[in-house]
């Protein structure tokens, strides 16, 4: 590892990084504005400049070089020793930060960045306290560019981020820069409106709230949110995400840096889906169908209700007639609670794993690049934890789950008498083959999210909560095993599916997820000790 000096400090790098990313990994304060890990180096903000020492041609000393160098456009290299904290470096960082702010509009208390603004925070710490600007602001126009996103051109500072991310991550290029000199202006090709899968991480990479998501457009302050950090459930690549909430509600997702699954970025079906935590049409209690009405019923009934209809349906050769759908929709923990509870009361039960729902193929970005240059990838199958669910069944029975096509014809054959099926997908589940041989049932639980005709037909109703609302872990599609936690309750009266499942399985006590997966790791499941945590990110913002 090659070591530099930095400030009179020596500091070991990684090799082949710029002197911008050393010092920030080192802990140094270092402004910038364009430079972020994931983009191509332009150097244009001129934030970052330095001084460093080079050897004098005529004399061959080292001396110090008479003009500032770009930290973010230098790489690392054994014995350098540059430095930040010098008159001339404080200098161009103070006629940088008053060049950036002769036009920037004083509207910090109605801009949704304010709180995590490196404009703000960058002019507190290296700008001067008044500005010299005596004549009127230069105004610009406020641009819907596409469907999620506004641009305030009025903040902008030109860094070109989000052009860099369209042009190099998601491969689309909507955006540009448009005029020159001080009439330099981000916008759209005439026609082309920033609509790519992606588009909703320019907002995370813009440091100074030109760029602003409609969704999250004034409606909460951010200093008021809470933040949890979690996985997006919308594919199976399982991008490692933060929920932020306030007042027990979520506002916002946020990807968080995972270099083995997503990167920095995050596309926006996952991105805007906690829609799906507030649709009208969850499930809000369970019920129990007794006669020819459905009625509300207690959740501390539910072991004895659900025990007592499996035992009574497993005393016919060790359970061959109970069947067993899990979602792939659940958690590690919640199926291993389930299969467990089957286990004990029908040893010989017939466990499948729902079908994840597909959407076409992975979309690879950049767009129209190869798997090996790919980014970024969004996954065809749209379910986060299929693969989970299947090593937790053969765990949990000793032999593979059956498939979904068998299951069915078992229950239309009669040879299927009681069933207990977790569907718990965002979209209501319809399935028309599953729904006409669930009529031969003579018991059925049905765990799901939404309502729907599969629920209709259940004799014991329990809803499941949003993934915002559990926790748990996933194994994604390269098979790492990463955990998410709980950001919200969920609504009145319900209670969460870890909970009531741990019961269900013979438990006392709250529902852990930490203490399940031990449990889990002690049955001789030791894959589920293995917890991927996302690595820490390289430190480019605050």
């Amino acid at each position: 590892m090659p070591t530099i000096i930095v400030d009179g400090q020596q500091v070991e790098c990684r090799e082949g990084i710029s002197v911008l990313q050393a010092a920030l990994d080192a802990g140094f304060n270092i402004p910038h504005y364009c430079y972020h890990p994931g983009l191509s180096i332009v150097a244009s903000c001129r934030l970052c400049l330095m001084e460093i020492k080079m050897q004098d041609p005529r004399t061959g000393d080292l001396s110090w070089s008479p003009k500032l160098t770009p930290s973010c456009q230098m790489p690392v290299k054994d014995g350098m020793e540059v430095r930040f904290n010098s008159n001339m470096v404080a200098s161009n960082q103070r006629r940088v930060m008053e060049y950036l702010l002769l036009n920037h509009p004083l509207d910090c208390p109605v801009c949704d960045q304010a709180g995590e603004c490196w404009l703000q925070d960058y002019s507190l710490q290296f700008g001067a306290a008044a500005s010299r600007m005596v004549d009127k602001k230069q105004k610009n126009p406020k641009k819907d560019i596409g469907p999620g996103t506004l641009l305030y051109q009025d903040r902008c500072i030109m860094c070109t981020r989000c052009v860099r991310f369209c042009r190099e991550v998601a491969g689309t290029s909507e955006l540009c820069v448009v005029n020159r000199g001080h009439k330099n202006e981000i916008d759209v090709f005439p026609g082309i409106p920033l609509a790519n899968k992606l588009q909703g991480n320019v907002v995370d990479l813009c440091p100074v709230g030109a760029m602003l998501d409609k969704k999250f457009l004034m409606s909460q302050r951010v200093w008021l949110l809470g933040s949890s950090e979690s996985v997006c459930p919308m594919c199976s690549r399982g991008c490692t995400i933060r929920i932020d909430h306030n007042e027990g509600k979520v506002w916002r997702l946020k990807p968080r840096f995972n270099p083995h699954v997503n990167g920095w970025w995050m596309c926006d079906e996952g991105r805007f889906c906690w829609d799906l935590i507030y649709d009208d049409r969850r499930l809000k209690q369970p019920t129990v169908k007794r006669g020819g009405s459905r009625q509300p019923v207690e959740y501390k009934d539910v072991p004895a209700i659900a025990g007592e209809w499996f035992e009574r349906a497993a005393q016919v050769d060790s359970g061959k007639q109970v069947g067993v759908a899990i979602s792939p929709f659940m958690s590690n923990e919640e199926a291993w609670l389930l299969a467990s509870f089957i286990r004990n009361v029908a040893p010989n039960a017939m466990f499948v794993v729902l079908p994840a729902p597909r959407e076409g193929e992975d979309l690879i970005f950049p767009t129209g690049s190869s798997r090996e240059r790919a980014k970024f990838v969004v996954s065809a199958e749209k379910a986060p934890n299929r693969r989970g669910v299947e090593k937790v069944i053969l765990a949990a029975s000793g032999r593979h789950a059956t498939s979904f096509k068998d299951f069915i014809a078992e229950i239309g054959s009669g040879r299927i008498t009681a069933a207990w099926i977790a569907a718990g997908s965002p979209e209501p589940w319809n399935d028309s083959e599953l729904i006409k041989a669930a009529e031969h049932l003579d018991m059925l639980v049905v765990q799901d999210y939404l309502q729907g005709l599969l629920a209709e037909t259940a004799n014991l109703v329990l809803p499941m909560c949003a993934w915002a609302e559990r926790e748990g872990s996933f194994i994604n599609d390269q098979g790492l095993l990463q955990r998410f936690q709980r950001a919200v309750a969920p609504p009145g009266g319900l209670m969460r599916d870890g909970q009531y499942l741990f019961e269900l399985a013979g438990h006392c006590g709250l529902y852990n997820a930490g203490r399940v997966r031990q449990m889990m790791a002690e049955a001789g499941m030791s894959e589920f000790e293995a917890i991927h945590e996302a690595p820490k990110e390289p430190v480019h913002a605050h």
